[in-house]
């Protein structure tokens, strides 16, 4: 039997499992897949897991969930044999334990199946969308719901810094979700949001990414529109309506539609947005008579307007407002979005955040430069996804970082995993951006930032995995230092 042998559809199924069922997960360091983990550990049953490239923070969540892993994707994954397996989108069909899968003839699911008829069946389900901002609307969705009484289950696309956990189980008949539009799995070609069962959606965007897997930007459409079109006419989509494609989406729908953005004709809207150091202040504006200011120590308009479509679906749930100015005020947010995480004593700031699409890294160092106009800005980025690692965005990259004083890249992660001739080229990158260098390691790019480091300097990494460990190594230069 080859490698890349097919898995048989009729296997391709979620048995009926009792409480102590053994459910392996392959790919168990993603981040929903981690918490798919914790789900069903709080379920009762035992779960196991396979991964080989394990790294903070996942790793910590996966230890000290006491889930045991087994390195690698090979046959001895299987054993003992599992009553179930759920395979990640990191496996592919030519990896050995997909041939073990199938001669052990054991059911399978992906990811995004086993959650929707495992916790979604029943609930009403807030789905968060779009190619940008999705995990810190969904966390900010979970922090209100939560506080406003709700008791909601939810899964976070990162590490929450409102809760223990990323994942919780429903205590009512709410659950918040992240709703990614990568393929759910290699037998599982559709978004993963297909399988959510959405009552309400929030769609933030609508950008050309994931090039792997989506031709251009029509396809990327499509697929946001298959979404929009599984909302209940009974149920909600919130949409961008500053984005002129998020609108050209929403007309799929047979929901209700309101749209929030700064646009006067916003149902939902963003008003008089005020930078105040590492937060901001800004007002909201609904329905009728609805206005209401807030403020929070997140920076950038990008942020503040997704909170407005938090704000929209909370209230038309039937949340209470009234408490909201408190919530905003105690919001902790997301591990790597805009996370500080040192603060020396010459006013050094280092940030880390997961910004890698050529929007999300333009939009993310105008934020800081507005939050820290006489400062410098030092940029350190990463090609690390399958999509920066191609050409696709070799001119916009170029222009994404024109606010950064300094830019610091890395080698392309993985370059073989990108078309010859589709290739990110580096060198034209850094030359076309003009203040850039390129290091050959993270070491090399610390030593590199420390040479040029002056009082004051706000260093932000830009990576959507682990950039081999710079932030740490950088956060222990700073202390060394004692900065």
């Amino acid at each position: 039997m080859t490698v890349d042998a097919p898995l048989d559809k009729e296997l391709n199924r979620l048995p009926a499992l009792g409480k102590g069922s053994v459910i392996h997960l392959l790919g168990v360091g993603g981040v929903g897949m981690a918490s798919l983990a914790g789900l069903l550990a709080g379920e009762g049953y035992r779960v196991t897991g396979a991964d080989e490239n394990l790294y903070p923070p996942m790793s910590d969540l996966v230890r000290d969930l006491g889930i045991p892993v087994t390195g690698g994707y090979g046959p001895e994954s299987l054993d003992p044999r599992p009553d179930a397996v759920v395979v990640g989108n990191v496996v592919t069909a030519r990896f050995p334990v997909v041939s073990a899968l199938r001669e052990k003839r054991i059911p399978y699911v992906s990811f995004p199946r086993c959650l929707s008829e495992l916790f979604l069946r029943d609930a009403k389900n807030l789905v968060v969308a779009g190619t940008h901002g999705k995990t810190t609307i969904t966390n900010l969705c979970a922090r209100l719901f939560d506080s406003g009484g709700f008791a909601p289950g939810f899964l976070v696309g990162g590490l929450s810094l409102d809760f223990p956990f990323p994942f919780r189980k429903a205590g009512g008949d709410r659950f918040v979700i992240e709703g990614d539009e990568y393929d759910s799995a290699f037998f599982d070609k559709v978004p993963k949001f297909v399988h959510y069962r959405p009552e309400t959606v929030i769609l933030t965007s609508s950008d050309f990414d994931h090039a792997d897997i989506y031709e251009d930007l029509d396809a990327v459409v499509r697929a946001f529109e298959s979404l929009v079109r599984l909302i209940p006419e009974g149920g909600l989509l919130i949409a961008n309506g500053s984005d002129p494609t998020v609108r050209k989406i929403s007309a799929s729908a047979r929901s209700r539609v309101l749209y929030y953005g700064e646009d006067p004709d916003c149902d939902w809207r963003l008003g008089d947005f005020v930078p105040e150091g590492r937060g901001s202040s800004f007002e909201v504006g609904g329905p009728g008579d609805f206005t209401l200011r807030l403020s929070w120590g997140k920076i950038g308009k990008h942020n503040a307007l997704g909170a407005v479509a938090a704000v929209a679906a909370f209230a038309e749930a039937g949340g209470d407002p009234g408490f909201l100015p408190e919530a905003f005020r105690e919001l902790g947010g997301v591990r790597r979005r805009q996370e500080l995480v040192r603060e020396s004593g010459d006013g050094t700031l280092l940030f880390d955040d997961f910004a890698h699409h050529p929007r999300a890294v333009s939009v993310t160092l105008n934020a800081f430069r507005e939050a820290f106009p006489d400062r410098r800005i030092l940029a350190l980025f990463e090609p690390r996804s399958n999509t920066t690692r191609r050409a696709v965005f070799q001119d916009d990259y170029a222009r994404a970082f024109a606010r950064a004083d300094r830019v610091f890249l890395s080698r392309v992660d993985r370059p073989e995993k990108a078309p010859e001739g589709d290739r990110l080229d580096l060198e034209k990158l850094r030359k076309d951006i003009g203040k850039a260098r390129i290091s050959e390691s993270p070491r090399e790019m610390v030593e590199a930032v420390m040479g040029e480091l002056k009082p004051g300097d706000v260093l932000v990494s830009m990576s959507n995995g682990n950039f081999g460990g710079l932030v740490a190594m950088l956060d222990a230069a700073l202390k060394a230092k004692g900065l």
